[in-house]
């Protein structure tokens, strides 16, 4: 799922992206946010059917150790070499591979989690709809909420900070009449929305 969107690409274009690359060029895919997709394996399929494909991941989100700076990727045998080539000897230390292994051992707490995530973001998203705020087809663990200019989500921005909700403002990338909203459990997503339809109820 894309940043801040997050929305998918079909799988389709993604293949016939690595499909047309020249063969000098690598396609570096950034699975971050791939385990909050039921049963998507971040295109792994395509990383071992091309040797141009790597997929990068990130026990950052779902698995919550974003502090400890880990990850992993998978990709070609060629390209993987090169990587070992230049990296430090020492990049990771004993206590952040335990936590990662002991984070890809616990399939039970990533399924929890994903299903609550579906969840609670299915109903934050008609919540804030019901309130005036579209926001686009998630996949991820955050909304696009989508206003009616510039200053609509500014104005709805400071309101929501002077309640001590937290959201990210996306005009550096090109949506400054959106919020990025991330989808929490459901008695945050729920003070959440609370808070937009209080400010949008003002606003109307």
């Amino acid at each position: 799922p894309n940043n801040p969107t997050g929305t998918m690409i079909p799988a389709e274009e993604i293949e016939r992206l690595a499909a047309g690359l020249p063969p000098q060029a690598l396609l570096v895919l950034d699975g971050a946010y791939a385990e909050y997709v039921p049963g998507f394996d971040g295109h792994a399929g395509l990383v071992e059917a091309r040797d141009n494909v790597v997929m990068t991941r990130t026990f950052s989100k779902i698995h919550g150790l974003g502090g400890l700076r880990v990850g992993w990727g998978y990709g070609p045998a060629h390209v993987v070499a090169a990587l070992n080539r230049v990296r430090g000897p020492f990049n990771l230390s004993t206590a952040q591979l335990a936590a990662a292994e002991a984070a890809v051992r616990d399939t039970g707490h990533v399924a929890r989690c994903q299903a609550e995530n579906v969840r609670n973001r299915q109903a934050l998203a008609a919540a804030l709809a019901a309130a005036g705020v579209p926001s686009d087809a998630s996949e991820a663990n955050f909304l696009l909420a989508r206003f009616r200019d510039r200053e609509e989500a500014e104005a709805c921005d400071r309101a929501l900070r002077d309640a001590g909700i937290i959201v990210r403002k996306v005009a550096g990338y090109g949506l400054p009449a959106a919020l990025r909203i991330t989808v929490g459990d459901e008695r945050a997503c729920a003070r959440v929305a609370e808070a937009v339809g209080a400010f949008m109820r003002v606003r109307a």
